[in-house]
């Protein structure tokens, strides 16, 4: 995955936190297809001395990823590419979904009664 992140600059005076470029950079190597799912990433102290941020910077993009459902993290394993960004993307609409749900009364379990009552071409 390092090698097209090699030419990555990430810029300090852009408002957007670093954690937030650094997930973005990540997300757009998999977006291009530099690593796919089940593959492993580098180890973050890898990934911080490329992109020039502390390691710290770089697990707490990291755990924004595993948030969104692209990557995993397995004791043994390290850390693996779960799925595509059109994946991450659903996943947070999914959330949203489900936070507002809540808010108007309705529980997961209701939530997925609901989708699985939907016709199949929806």
């Amino acid at each position: 995955m390092t090698s097209t992140m090699l030419g990555v600059n990430i810029d300090r005076s852009e408002p957007l936190p670093l954690h937030d470029q650094v997930a973005a950079q990540i997300r757009r190597a998999i977006a291009d297809g530099e690593a796919g799912p089940g593959e492993r990433l580098p180890l973050a102290q890898d990934l911080a001395a490329v992109l020039g941020v502390n390691k710290n910077t770089v697990l707490r993009a990291l755990r924004i990823l595993r948030e969104e459902g692209l990557l995993e993290f397995r004791r043994g394993r390290g850390i693996t590419v779960a799925g595509t960004p059109e994946r991450g993307a659903v996943l947070a609409h999914l959330r949203k979904l489900l936070e507002f749900a809540q808010q108007q009364g309705y529980g997961r379990t209701e939530i997925i009664e609901m989708i699985n009552d939907l016709p199949q071409d929806a």
